[in-house]
């Protein structure tokens, strides 16, 4: 299948290949933006074919010892980075990999007449914002009514917003109905999504799972585990399963990885980010009207 193009409304491209899906959207200069558009475009179409060409390599769980592959390809080498931190645990660089091709493409639209651009890969999206720029991260959940919001400045240092979860498009080892990350690149948020949503977990019978490797031929997690469905659980049952997957987010923020993540299960939501009120850290995004529910990006 070749890579196809179609131009949308308000200087929108999508972009498709495969299983790679892209919104691609800009403001600013209409020449500049569309010398980036065309250059965005350009740097796509051989993103498919090398990363095919490394799948061995990006399949594999990075080493534990720390020792990192050697990928040839842009994305794939962006793709092992963002893997780095959580290779204590069981990762493969295919965590990354969504994020990572919006973080490769977003940087054709680097010409500073350009003020504001996204790279939408099926939810992981890669940001670029100068001056008085800013995009909004919508809050939501599908049990809940009212959509609350994040405001990301060009000021801040966030670049990319991820979601992961068990009814996503991948498999996730956790129960988690989504968990929506933001950090200094796409890539970062994508590894830390799939890692923060593996941790909202919980022993429970009620809880199917299956080897990975039968519900997809080529998973790269093999024969781990993961969800298959959730059935409604008991209040303490997802409180519990929150709770470990907000002690590891908040790791994740102390180390600085992440900027903020939003942990959604059954109605029950837990929000990561810095406070205001603890001298010398950061209040990296303005924080929801309330934390009632998960994140969903949106322009």
């Amino acid at each position: 299948m070749s890579a196809v193009r179609a131009r949308l409304s308000g200087e929108r491209w999508h972009l498709s290949h495969g299983p790679i899906d892209l919104i691609v959207a800009a403001t600013g200069d209409p020449r500049a933006c569309e010398m980036a558009h065309e250059c965005c475009w350009t740097r796509f179409l051989p993103i498919l074919e090398t990363l095919v060409a490394e799948l061995p390599l990006l399949r594999a769980p990075l080493d534990s010892c720390g020792v990192l592959p050697e990928a040839r390809g842009p994305v794939a080498a962006r793709m092992v980075v963002a893997c780095a931190p959580f290779a204590n645990q069981y990762i493969t660089p295919m965590a990354a990999v969504a994020g990572a091709v919006a973080d490769e493409l977003i940087g054709c639209f680097s010409d500073p007449a350009i003020c504001r651009a996204s790279i939408n890969n099926g939810g992981d999206i890669a940001l670029m914002l100068l001056g008085d720029a800013r995009y909004t991260v919508g809050v939501a959940a599908d049990d809940v009514d009212v959509a609350e919001q994040f405001v990301i400045h060009a000021r801040d240092p966030i670049r990319g917003v991820a979601t992961s979860g068990w009814r996503g498009r991948s498999l996730s080892l956790g129960i988690a109905d989504r968990v929506t990350v933001v950090a200094r690149s796409a890539a970062i948020a994508d590894a830390a999504a799939t890692m923060i949503a593996n941790a909202v977990n919980v022993e429970h019978p009620a809880i199917i799972r299956k080897p990975a490797h039968c519900l997809q031929d080529d998973s790269d997690l093999g024969g781990l585990l993961a969800t298959v469905a959730v059935p409604r659980l008991p209040g303490e049952v997802v409180s519990a399963a929150l709770d470990e997957g907000q002690d590891f987010a908040e790791a994740l923020l102390r180390s600085g990885i992440i900027g903020a993540a939003v942990l959604h299960l059954q109605g029950a939501t837990r929000l990561v980010q810095w406070s205001p009120e603890v001298s010398g850290t950061p209040a990296l995004l303005r924080p929801p009207r309330r934390a009632s529910s998960t994140c969903l990006s949106a322009p």
